[in-house]
């Protein structure tokens, strides 16, 4: 905890580190006839190949989740080559949890931050948080790997989002949180591929 004084009052803050063996990556819903209509998709793509990389890195779990496939069409390729294992999870609810496959594999690596990127932000994204956190997880949302068809729909839910205890981040943060220390083999790596 810290305290910040201002004034005649006193605010506790909660500060938590996001440790790497009590965390999962999640990718919600990066499809191909979605993936056009997004707001800078290809930033959002790149970004989140760095992100799944990086993770992979790290050795974390990660789940991906496909939205209505038939309708959507598959995970975009660029985002299937990032991935060791493809093995999505269908759903047709937009938050994730309510799909009961999502939460079996959620239940089976038992880890409590969740971290998050994919699509639409306003929608998927954000239903999954909000029904991640009334599940006692923490989710980690990824900024820059998020994104909506329009960027005032990402902006207003990065706030509902935050506002709601979300924990907000980019992937170079994240990824360097979650290494913890300068000098190993996964920091180098890790700094290889952000660069």
């Amino acid at each position: 905890m810290a305290v910040i004084s201002g004034g005649n009052q006193e605010t506790l803050l909660k500060t938590m580190r996001i440790i790497k063996e009590q965390s999962c990556g999640l990718i919600i819903d990066i499809q191909e006839r979605l993936f056009p209509h997004i707001n800078k998709h290809d930033i959002i793509a790149a970004n989140t190949v760095i992100l799944i990389r990086g993770l992979k890195i790290l050795e974390l779990p990660l789940i991906i989740t496909q939205q209505y496939t038939i309708g959507l069409g598959e995970t975009i390729p660029v985002i299937k080559e990032s991935m060791s294992e493809f093995n999505p999870v269908e759903k047709n609810c937009f938050s994730c949890c309510d799909e009961p496959a999502f939460m079996e594999s959620l239940k089976q690596y038992n880890r409590k931050f969740i971290i998050i990127a994919g699509m639409e932000a306003h929608v998927c994204v954000l239903q999954t948080v909000l029904d991640l956190q009334a599940n006692n997880y923490m989710p980690v949302v990824i900024e820059n790997c998020i994104s909506s068809r329009k960027s005032r729909d990402k902006k207003i839910a990065v706030e509902r989002m935050r506002q709601e205890g979300a924990f907000i981040s980019s992937y170079e943060s994240i990824l360097f949180e979650l290494c913890r220390y300068a000098g190993t083999t996964q920091f180098k790596e890790i700094s290889r591929l952000v660069k």
